[in-house]
């Protein structure tokens, strides 16, 4: 590796008697294997101070102690790293931010990973899981969006924390995400316990982090990202941790400008002209709300659209310096909740700042949020978009066969892995994994997410013979505004259609769902030939 680096040196450089050296930007340590994302060179040259270095080339003086009579050169960041816009000034600050988030010389970094509570607003889909176990796209988990970002981002080490249904989030999490045995990275899930200290579960966001400080604590950390397991979104976290350096905060807040007509579902805070978080009230309502009214074409909206979100909303994610994390969260044991109680203490005596982020984000809280999201992803230009080569959304590899389809008609739909369909109609709609449709099947505005398993030959025989219909949509069904959860079975004939506009319902034994008007049927449940919702 040492031979070529030396390569690709300046020609001023290369023809010089060099002493070269690898080391590793975080651990300090000689790289032996080339593993590490930024190779930096160590060059000593005999009583002379090189100025002039290549493009490709920055010197850092204070990256790590060096003798006075050496320099560091650190390539430029891997060229798969995501390219950031060069023109403009705000395109430099944020290249700069990403520089410094990344070879920060004390960058000692962590993420934790909010599981969520019990996901009520998701029910039916979180009964059997966590609302990050929740299946998204056909193929992925919700918590893959998080986890992605950071290793996208380099943030390696991640702790995520459960505690309802959290069964099918750690199957998932244990079998997808395993780092090579050279690097110190690992996803590791932090399940709520008992102990003498804190004996009872978690009480809220904030009291999740305090309960889990002292696994935190022995990785010597002096940043922790705190992240939520049920966003999707595309975020580099080195623009947010280049934020959180520059302005030399204690606790930097990921913010979106918002509109009235969710405004008050989430915090809502004002900045002073350097970004300075200078109130912030979570959830407020009426004339609160009111009062949280600020003018986002600083922001760089334009006039229109500053009148569509005149709110800055907190996405709940966040960025403290440990230290002062710890003492927050000892300041006052029944504050529990980040939104409601650490960040407005935090702003009175504390440097807070806003991190303005300007891409698509969406709060997967809701069952109508959930299904316009994945609905989403057929549109010819979704707002996420699954095909970033530069920031793909990992998942875990499951090897199945290519999908099969005979004799169908697909418009503006996802068909995942290992999908039989035969004779079918399928619009605007995402099919996910193992997924069977039979002839003469019309799916509509529907996300279908599959099955975790195939039948063999002989159940299928079986429940022909007992009068079941078998995993996946029989004949003739017609679907249309649905959403289908895993291992479901649909008879042949049956109308899922809501014709009658239905905003909210629950079939017989728990055989359906309708909430904002949309049919869910969840995991394992089964809709009999002929049937009509």
């Amino acid at each position: 590796m040492l031979n070529h680096l030396r390569a690709r040196l300046p020609t001023d450089f290369r023809n010089s008697n060099l002493r070269l050296t690898s080391v590793c930007l975080y651990c300090e340590v000689l790289i032996q294997t080339g593993l590490c994302v930024y190779a930096s060179v160590r060059i000593q040259i005999s009583g002379q101070l090189v100025k002039a270095v290549s493009s490709r080339w920055t010197v850092i003086s204070n990256l790590i102690p060096i003798p006075q009579d050496e320099l560091v050169l650190i390539m430029n960041p891997d060229p798969l790293a995501k390219r950031e816009r060069s023109d403009g000034k705000e395109g430099r600050r944020r290249k700069q931010r990403r520089v410094d988030a990344a070879m920060h010389p004390r960058r000692k970094l962590l993420a934790v990973i909010l599981g969520g509570g019990a996901g009520t607003r998701l029910f039916p889909l979180t009964q059997p899981r966590s609302k990050p176990a929740v299946p998204l796209g056909g193929k992925y988990r919700l918590v893959d969006v998080a986890i992605s970002n950071c290793i996208n981002s380099d943030v390696m080490r991640m702790f995520v924390l459960t505690q309802y249904n959290s069964a099918s989030l750690n199957r998932h999490v244990a079998q997808t995400y395993r780092f090579s045995q050279f690097s110190n990275g690992f996803v590791e899930i932090l399940a709520a316990e008992q102990t003498p200290e804190s004996p009872q579960w978690f009480q809220g966001t904030a009291d999740a982090v305090r309960q889990v400080l002292p696994h935190i604590r022995d990785w010597g950390i002096d940043t922790l990202l705190i992240l939520s397991g049920d966003h999707l979104y595309h975020m580099d976290y080195r623009d947010f941790l280049g934020r959180h350096y520059e302005t030399d905060a204690d606790v930097t807040v990921s913010v979106i400008p918002c509109a009235y007509a969710s405004a008050s579902d989430f915090g809502l805070l004002k900045t002073d002209q350097t970004g300075r978080i200078v109130e912030f009230k979570e959830k407020p309502k009426g004339l609160e709300l009111e009062s949280m009214l600020v003018d986002t074409t600083s922001l760089g909206l334009t006039a229109e659209e500053a009148r569509a979100r005149p709110f800055l909303a907190s996405m709940g994610i966040y960025v403290f310096k440990y230290d002062q994390l710890e003492r927050l969260l000892a300041e006052d044991q029944s504050w529990v909740d980040f939104g409601r109680e650490i960040i407005p203490s935090a702003i009175k005596f504390r440097n807070v700042q806003a991190f303005v982020f300007e891409g698509y984000w969406e709060d997967i809280g809701t069952i109508s949020a959930f299904y316009r999201a994945n609905l989403d992803l057929t549109s010819k230009v979704p707002k996420f978009n699954l095909f970033d080569a530069e920031a793909p959304v990992y998942t875990r590899a499951r090897y199945l066969p290519p999908s099969k389809i005979e004799d169908s008609q697909i418009n503006d739909s996802i068909i995942s892995d290992g999908c039989i369909i035969n004779g079918a109609r399928i619009t605007t709609s995402v099919i996910g994994l193992r997924s069977r449709i039979s002839k003469g099947v019309h799916i509509e505005a529907s996300f279908m997410m599959g099955a975790d398993y195939y039948q063999t030959i002989e159940e299928m025989s079986v429940n022909a013979a007992a009068g079941l219909p078998r995993v996946g949509l029989g004949e003739g069904a017609v679907i249309k505004r649905a959403i289908i959860d895993k291992n479901v079975r649909i008879g042949s004939g049956a109308r899922l259609l809501n014709e009658a506009g239905t905003l909210e319902a629950d079939g017989e034994g728990g055989s359906y769902y309708i909430r904002d008007g949309i049919i869910i049927v969840p995991k394992n449940a089964m809709i009999g030939d002929g049937a009509i919702i």
